[in-house]
């Protein structure tokens, strides 16, 4: 290829980017954004507020208090039911728990939990990290809500598979409560803001950042040639699976999490393991810089944003996405299937965001490093400070965990689809979200990562108002699932 034509591919690329970013981007952020002044050192400066990060914190914080703290006293019951100890054959439904909870994971334990930790820790400061954590005990609770919802309102399709999700219980929840028009419009809200989702951070960011880590490791696939290449393999195999629906999703979701996790979470221990003398000035910076880090209103807040968006997007708790693969389940109990759920933010959250950004902590490579420039390559330098060869591992498993959360993603924007538009168009949405993943791989990360931002956290706002009104259903079922195991008459189905 000469060199006018390497030059027109990268001018295309270019200008689409930048259409993409001028007409798509940045409408979004202006409605889901809004800036705050505050005063740093007696200097005035601004902190990026997004609406829905308040509105998600409230959410799990109501979740919390509503449901008794049921992300503490139902989490060993929960390990229970993954492990199968209360499933039985013939129970409704088209996955196991275990398999439900490997497809939902598998959305949100992707690029988010190493890109996305990389960027709350440059742009807000160690501190982030611990409010990420606290962020991911709350949002259980949100997770058990919306995906008992789920459960309760799910639907057989005409073809015979499993449909469910907020837009179900949005749409026939409210209208038990005499909210009929109101859930209506709700449901369509989030079918629309969720198909844009799976376009945006459940796809085009997945691709963006596997992308980048891998050409940091293969030099000679930078450039929109590498790009291309990379991206139209990538949508090769996504469409593979992407074709076989939920049970397919299922399927590879059971294998690809447990194996991603294993090797990530090994090679992170490996890191603190040898440097287990850091450990606890890291932890002591990470509380420091939490509560006081130079500027103590404006910068607490501005760590605390951080730390709750980032994790709002890693778990996705009070999205209204879990619920759409968690509805799937094979249980009579829809209460059962959102202890299951509970589990998500736990080891999404606490355990492998925590392990990020203890690392990139201890190594100290956010240190001098602009907000702009974060992203996948500032968590691989942190583990190359141990291991120089890990970038490598790493790249095999940021592919892994794209393309895992793609595949998982794609369904749920699937669901919505079909909600809107009907079974027929089905294909025609497969073939949308395959030419948005070949992009997400030629495009700037800064604009990758707002778009799919908004448009995954804008899901947010229908569900948890629907989710809230309808609190009292799922606290009704709680109180009577508990009572009953507690009796004995919910009883193991084996030992």
């Amino acid at each position: 290829m000469n060199e006018q034509s390497v030059e027109a591919g990268q001018g295309f690329f270019a200008t689409l980017d930048g259409l993409f970013a001028e007409w798509v981007v940045a409408p979004i952020r202006a409605v889901f954004m809004f800036d705050l002044a505050f005063w740093d050192n007696g200097t005035a400066g601004e902190i990026e507020l997004p609406l829905v990060v308040v509105w998600l914190a409230l959410g799990a914080v109501f979740f919390t208090l509503r449901f008794q703290f049921v992300n503490l006293r139902a989490f060993r019951h929960a390990l229970d039911c993954v492990r199968g100890r209360y499933s039985r054959p013939g129970d409704p439904g088209e996955i196991s728990h275990f398999q439900a909870l490997s497809a939902a994971l598998s959305a949100t334990v992707g690029l988010g939990n190493i890109a996305g930790v990389a960027f709350a820790v440059a742009m807000g400061g160690p501190g982030a990290v611990l409010w990420m954590v606290l962020a991911g005990i709350l949002g259980m609770s949100s997770k058990f809500a919306e995906c008992t919802l789920g459960q309760k309102y799910r639907i057989v399709r005409a073809d015979g598979h499993v449909s469910g999700g907020p837009m179900h219980y949005l749409r026939t929840g409210l209208a038990e409560i005499g909210l009929s028009r109101f859930g209506r419009v709700l449901a369509v809200v989030f079918a629309l803001m969720c198909i844009g989702g799976s376009f945006g951070g459940g796809n085009m960011f997945q691709a963006n950042q596997s992308y980048a880590q891998v050409a940091h490791v293969l030099p000679f696939l930078e450039g929109w040639q590498g790009a291309a290449t990379f991206g139209a393999v990538l949508c090769f195999f996504v469409g593979l699976v992407i074709i076989g629906g939920i049970r397919r999703i299922g399927e590879v979701a059971g294998i690809l999490v447990p194996l991603m996790c294993i090797l990530y979470v090994a090679c992170g221990l490996l890191i603190l393991a040898v440097n287990a003398g850091e450990l606890g000035p890291a932890f002591a910076t990470i509380f420091r810089e939490a509560f006081s880090p130079g500027a103590v209103a404006g910068g607490f807040v501005g760590v605390m944003i951080q730390g709750f968006r980032r994790a709002a997007f890693s778990n996705e708790a009070g999205i209204g996405s879990a619920p759409i693969a968690h509805s799937a389940a094979a249980t009579p109990e829809p209460v059962r299937e959102g202890v299951v759920a509970l589990l998500e933010p736990f080891i999404d959250t606490v355990i492998v965001c925590t392990m990020t950004g203890l690392v990139i902590v201890v190594a100290r490579s956010y240190v001098g490093v602009h907000p702009d420039e974060a992203g996948i390559n500032l968590t691989s330098d942190a583990f190359a400070t141990v291991f120089p060869w890990f970038p490598a591992v790493l790249a095999i498993t940021a592919v892994l965990f794209a393309f895992s959360t793609m595949i998982s993603w794609s369904y749920y924007g699937e669901q919505c689809w079909v909600y809107l538009f009907g079974l027929r168009s089905i294909y025609f949405y497969k073939l949308i979200f395959l030419v948005f993943a070949f992009l997400g791989a030629m495009f700037e990360a800064g604009s990758v990562l707002d778009f799919g931002d908004y448009m995954i956290l804008g899901m947010a706002f229908p569900n948890i108002l629907g989710v809230v009104l309808l609190s009292g259903k799922v606290k009704t079922a709680l109180d009577d699932y508990m009572a009953r195991l507690a009796s004995g008459e919910i009883a193991p189905a084996r030992e």
